[in-house]
């Protein structure tokens, strides 16, 4: 099989959106954006051993193409946007028909329930497996969220709970028995996260500024804090954490995971509004405030708690 027949047996898909006017096939795609919008695009890359494990069996590979879409749908969120169209760029060492049937299976579900249509990419061979997504998404104009508004005396919130991905991950690479509870479900929150684009799409009106939690809370905050010019204070008792995290682990394994463990993929962002607990059927909760002076001052039972952040940084 070579790439062509790849493409055509595993990604094609006859039910293009109107708004594309000329999609796989040709040397690149065509399409027509609403009147009166504002392009959004992102792009994310997995790569084999560092965002997934290696030697994913054929079974398990649609949790590979779920999260590349997700980690896509993620950042467009983020932004406040609405996901319309996807490109693919995707690496293998070889071509194995099963893995492929549900990669493309777990990529295209995900997709689709958001409305995305899949409109070019490229395939290539390689040493390991890599798989590159781009989503592009439409706004109005002045609506888009960025991470440079949050201001001081403002509220920051996360969505969901945090930890569970980076919980999932390090039970899927070390063995769980020495742990007791439930792990199911947090392999499952790392494996299947739920992108929150209809709560970023509701954010567009309150938000002053959102990043989507892919490094780690604390690092991502930073990001957050840096790009609007102020500081933090983060009240680590208010972090959401669900009961499978902590009745698999203790407490400071509980806050090494949320704090650092990113993947998963919730949205962390600041507004001056006081909002409900829960938005578009996900749980909001704030975590603390943003302030005038630079970084980020934790405090848990009122007072001050040194953190170093351990997070993941790609060439480190």
């Amino acid at each position: 099989m070579d790439e062509f027949e790849l493409i055509r047996r595993f990604f094609v898909r006859e039910d293009e959106a109107a708004s594309v006017i000329t999609g796989i096939g040709d040397d690149g795609a065509v399409i027509r954006p609403p009147t009166g919008k504002d392009i959004v695009t992102v792009v994310d890359t997995l790569v084999e051993g560092v965002h997934f494990p290696r030697d994913v069996l054929a079974p398990d590979a649609n949790y590979i193409g779920h999260r590349a879409v997700a980690a896509n749908l993620s950042d467009i969120a983020a932004m406040g946007a609405e996901p319309r169209w996807m490109t693919l760029a995707l690496t293998l060492r070889e071509v194995d028909k099963t893995w492929l049937t549900r990669f493309s299976a777990g990529l295209h579900e995900l997709a689709a329930s958001h409305g995305v249509v899949l409109v070019g990419g490229d395939t290539t061979r390689g040493d390991a497996t890599v798989v590159t997504v781009q989503i592009t998404g439409i706004v109005d104009p002045g609506r888009m969220i960025c991470r440079s508004g949050a201001k001081p005396g403002e509220t920051i919130y996360v969505s969901g709970d945090i930890g569970d991905a980076a919980a999932g991950l390090y039970l899927m690479q070390n063995p769980p028995g020495q742990f007791l509870g439930p792990h199911d479900y947090l392999q499952r929150r790392f494996m299947f996260p739920t992108p929150r684009v209809a709560l970023g799409r509701f954010l567009a009106n309150k938000a002053s500024a959102a990043i989507d939690i892919s490094d780690g809370l604390y690092g991502d905050l930073e990001k957050l804090l840096v790009a609007s010019g102020t500081g933090a204070e983060l009240n680590l008792d208010s972090v959401p954490m669900s009961l499978s995290l902590r009745r698999s682990f203790g407490k400071e394994q509980q806050l090494q995971f949320a704090l650092c463990g990113g993947e998963d993929f919730e949205l962390c962002f600041t507004s001056p509004e006081s909002l409900p607990s829960e938005i578009e059927g996900v749980q909001i909760t704030p975590i603390g405030k943003v302030t005038k002076k630079s970084g980020i001052v934790c405090r848990a039972q009122g007072d001050v708690v040194p953190f170093k952040d351990s997070g993941y940084r790609h060439f480190q």
